[in-house]
């Protein structure tokens, strides 16, 4: 039965990097979320006022006064985003474009299952890894509260940006997703996903700087992600339901890509 239900089948695969990626993202989270309490000494106060305004926001570091700006900045604003942007794009390059490229598509497909139920339901097993990372990383900081003294911040603080963060990996794995079904290769999926990653970062923290190019962060993802301050100001609408839209056409369109052409087997 294992074998036959490629969801649970490309679940069981990914079991060893699920679990290493999920380590490695709450542990890089919930270390430097407890740094926090040194972040409120005077001498680490002059210190961060002798950094240049435009590299602290190069590098999401807007607000380190507050428990929330500085979860925001240092935790949620640039180390975690990219660790789940970048599992969730391995990840996604390899639902289709792996067993492809390895030549075991074929047997694959010789078992009862037509091409749009197998890349859906590769693509609900990558999700779920990638859900799994940013809840386990927002329990463990809601268990870090008390010790960490995160002052301001809720439950429902953690919930909202724990929602955004699962919604932006998903993004990202249905972006890597899309390409590798619609090429069968690992190659296209991995670069166009982190030249995308890469400038959606850029067009959210650096262009902005210059003020005619302002207008560039309203196309990043990262904006969508962080815009509002979710971890204070609760789920922001208008960035999840460009998340999640654009999550859903890329699966959508990966899987007609996937179906229409020949494969490389």
């Amino acid at each position: 039965m294992l074998l036959r239900d490629p969801f649970t089948k490309a679940l069981y695969d990914a079991r060893r990097s699920l679990f290493g990626w999920t380590v490695a993202v709450v542990a890089v989270g919930a270390l430097y979320a407890s740094f926090w309490p040194t972040m409120q000494t005077p001498e680490m106060a002059r210190a961060m006022e002798s950094y240049p305004k435009g590299l602290l926001e190069a590098f999401n570091y807007s607000d380190l006064t507050s428990a929330a700006g500085y979860l925001g900045s240092a935790v949620y604003g640039l180390l975690v985003p990219l660790l789940v942007a970048v599992f969730a794009i391995a990840a996604g390059a390899r639902a289709v474009a792996g067993d492809e490229e390895a030549g075991t598509l074929d047997l694959v497909l010789a078992h009862p299952v037509g091409r749009a139920r197998l890349a859906l339901c590769r693509y609900a097993a990558t999700a779920a890894g990638v859900v799994t990372v940013p809840v386990l990383l927002g329990l463990a900081l809601v268990a870090l509260r008390g010790p960490a003294r995160f002052d301001g911040i809720g439950v429902a603080g953690f919930a909202a940006m724990t929602l955004h963060l699962t919604l932006f990996g998903l993004a990202f794995a249905a972006l890597s997703f899309a390409v590798g079904a619609a090429t069968g290769r690992r190659a296209p999926a991995l670069g166009v996903s982190a030249g995308v990653a890469v400038l959606g970062y850029l067009a959210n923290s650096v262009l902005p700087q210059v003020e005619s190019l302002a207008w560039a962060r309203e196309l990043s993802p990262f904006h969508w992600y962080l815009g509002g301050s979710p971890l204070v100001g609760g789920v922001q609408p208008g960035g999840a339901l460009l998340l999640a839209a654009a999550t859903v056409l890329l699966v959508a369109g990966g899987t007609w890509a996937f179906t229409r052409r020949d494969l490389a087997v």
